[in-house]
């Protein structure tokens, strides 16, 4: 049986692949938009898997580099401003768009600086997607998946909704990480900081927050 402790190092991991999935998605922009939500899954994870173990320097946690990937890319398939202001909660808005804006950059930080201690992790873990329940006429599924590799398999399930026009047709919103939900994680410890110190005070918490994490881990 896989310890506890190894097992919340590759649910981090896990999230940790799903960020660096932003930058990797933007290799195959053409098939997104008519992919089904598991196939689109499927296939990212498997990219990211297969970026992670190629790249020593991701797999090291290198911040900068995937900090970088991240950045370039601009998260293609997600939807980092409903993931931000869900996490937020009421308070979003009443943000101002400046306020709005930090929100995002400091988050972002703040969960690649969290997760990508991580990735070191990674050896000869495969994605499993579990037979999918949606229709073609949905604007929001659930897609639900299993990294599987040594000791038990973890659970990283994901929330996508279906957005108009051109381009991606599937973006992710939240993620299940062994049965917890990551927006709903920050959103009870958000909602602390801003019953106490308002939006700005979030804010400021949050890049101290990233700071501490810059010089602790390099």
């Amino acid at each position: 049986m896989t310890s506890l402790i190894q097992r919340r190092t590759l649910a981090r991991w896990a999230v940790s692949a799903t960020l660096v999935a932003t930058g990797v998605t933007a290799f195959a922009p053409a098939w997104a938009a008519d992919e089904a939500p598991d196939m689109l899954v499927k296939r990212l994870s498997t990219e990211v898997l297969n970026t992670i173990k190629a790249d020593a320097s991701i797999k090291a946690g290198d911040i900068n580099k995937i900090m970088a990937l991240v950045d370039t890319q601009i998260m293609p398939n997600v939807n980092f401003q409903r993931m931000t202001a869900s996490a937020v909660g009421p308070a979003w808005r009443q943000a101002t768009p400046e306020q709005r804006t930090r929100l995002q950059q400091e988050f972002k930080t703040l969960l690649v600086r969290t997760y990508a201690g991580a990735l070191d992790q990674v050896s000869d873990q495969e994605v499993a997607i579990k037979p999918f329940r949606g229709t073609a006429n949905d604007k929001e599924v659930l897609v639900q998946s299993e990294i599987r590799g040594r000791g038990d398999p973890i659970q990283l399930d994901y929330r996508l909704e279906k957005t108009p026009g051109q381009g991606f047709g599937w973006k992710v919103y939240n993620l299940n990480v062994m049965g917890v939900w990551l927006v709903e994680t920050y959103r009870t410890q958000f909602a602390q900081e801003i019953s106490s110190k308002g939006i700005d005070g979030l804010v400021a918490s949050l890049a101290a927050r990233n700071k501490s994490n810059a010089g602790t881990k390099g």
